[in-house]
């Protein structure tokens, strides 16, 4: 707690002067908070720096990873048919023809107000026979025992008019889960014994039941009309790797063969190499806005020059080069420029799309063997720097992290040793008082002491 030490005695603003003293103490604590204030803004630019720089090792291991930037792209001549390109297509053509397109077996019971019984049985199309027991033998506790069984039926109540007596009447309709002949099914009502006996009734094969749709795989015909024809079928509307690394989904039957080709996709890679540059100068101009000196003028109107927090440090100046020598040196002897990445006069990277699809166009090989070595290059380089654990920015965050909380120590160490002055100074003054106190009381003693001395000599 601070005295109240104002001088009653001397006049003086006691606590005014002890406040300019300690400002004067406290010199060297606000050097050290204005050294943790650059410093934490040091650590959050370089944790910035750090996140695009990983970023960018990202981008370009994935263009590192095999047959990455060997792309392909696959078209159909009728929009019936859509292709879906993987891993390991090649260069081609094929022609198909749709003979029939998957569809699902469905059915409707006959009209009735309930089942006669509980007990039902799923035959699938392998002759997997499934027990299914309702809870009632109405037509919502059936078709719920249906429903949760592992049999891949979907059944679902409609109504369905009403009969001579005037009840309401309702019919299950019933549609495999899956398509094609793999999906087909038949449901009886009695067990699997019964099924297996002869003397369970086929629900859909009663009177005033029927099947819908048929269970079919979908069939497409390559070479049609040739003595190479070939059928090909599917329980679903897609064919995979028809041809390889192609999967293509009909939608239409056709008569005339549908075209598909498969040819180098030279704008995917272009892309690949354009957004390679366009992450590499994310961190270029992350790294130039930072270092920038800016000249400003203070309240004054004095001319103020300010340095960037990057500016002239020498780990952010590495790893800028590391990155820019990565990204431009020669592969083989040859100019990244060849194919449209080169560096400009500003130390950043440019992009030339124009450039880079003549090149892919003369030679798709070596485009992309560029490309590869470019990320690979990049990738080590972005991950050297940015690595979380012995990557050469996240060191320099590190120790920067470390200064701070040193000097936190030594400005808690000020704070204390602030309170101890300041509590010297206020006893030393409030004993200073009392002193001037004393003697102003003796110098009023000797004062009358003296005056009666003169009276008595009669002066």
């Amino acid at each position: 707690m601070s005295l109240a030490v104002d001088g009653l005695i001397s006049g003086l603003d006691t606590t005014s002067l002890i406040n300019s003293l300690m400002e004067l103490e406290a010199g060297p604590q606000t050097l050290l908070k204005a050294k943790v204030t650059t410093s934490n803004t040091f650590v959050t630019a370089l944790q910035g720096l750090n996140a695009s720089i990983a970023s960018l090792a990202t981008l370009a291991t994935k263009n590192t990873v095999a047959n990455a930037l060997d792309l392909y792209s696959a078209t159909s001549s009728n929009s019936s048919m859509s292709t879906t390109v993987s891993t390991g297509a090649s260069t081609g053509s094929l022609d198909v023809v749709v003979g029939a397109l998957a569809q699902a077996k469905s059915g409707v019971t006959a009209a009735m107000t309930e089942f006669s019984g509980t007990a039902f049985t799923v035959v699938g199309s392998d002759g997997t026979a499934i027990d299914i027991q309702a809870a009632s033998i109405s037509l919502d506790d059936v078709a719920s025992a249906i429903n949760a069984s592992s049999a891949g039926i979907t059944a679902t109540k409609v109504a369905s008019g009403t009969n001579a007596a005037g009840d309401k009447q309702y019919r299950l309709q019933l549609v495999a889960d899956d398509t094609g002949l793999s999906g087909s099914f038949e449901l009886y009502q009695g067990t699997s014994d019964d099924v297996t006996a002869g003397t369970a009734t086929n629900i859909l094969e009663a009177t005033g039941a029927a099947v819908i749709t048929q269970a079919q795989d979908a069939q497409v015909t390559l070479w049609a009309g040739t003595g190479a024809a070939q059928s090909i079928t599917s329980s679903t509307n897609t064919f995979a790797d028809l041809l390889p690394g192609v999967a293509v989904t009909v939608s239409k039957v056709s008569t005339d063969p549908v075209t598909i080709t498969v040819a180098r996709d030279n704008a995917a890679v272009s892309d690949l190499a354009k957004n390679l540059v366009g992450s590499l100068n994310t961190v270029f101009a992350l790294i130039s806005t930072k270092s920038a000196v800016v000249n400003s003028t203070d309240t004054s109107g004095n001319a103020v020059v300010s340095a960037g927090v990057f500016s002239g440090n020498s780990t952010v100046r590495d790893v800028k080069q590391l990155i820019l020598d990565a990204a431009s040196y020669p592969v083989d002897g040859r100019s990244p420029s060849e194919i449209g990445i080169s560096i400009t006069k500003n130390g950043t990277m440019e992009f030339d799309a124009g450039k880079f699809a003549a090149a892919m166009k003369a030679d798709p090989d070596h485009v992309e063997k560029v490309l590869a070595e470019i990320s690979s290059r990049v990738a080590a380089a972005a991950t050297s720097a940015s690595d979380k654990y012995d990557g050469m920015i996240t060191g320099k965050i590190t120790g920067q992290e470390s200064l701070v909380k040193s000097l936190g120590t030594q400005i808690d160490n000020w704070d204390l040793r602030l309170i101890s002055r300041r509590s010297t100074l206020e006893r030393t003054y409030a004993s200073l008082e009392v002193q001037l106190s004393n003697m102003n009381a003796q110098s009023a003693w000797l004062t009358a002491q003296v005056d009666g001395l003169n009276s008595a000599n009669g002066k």
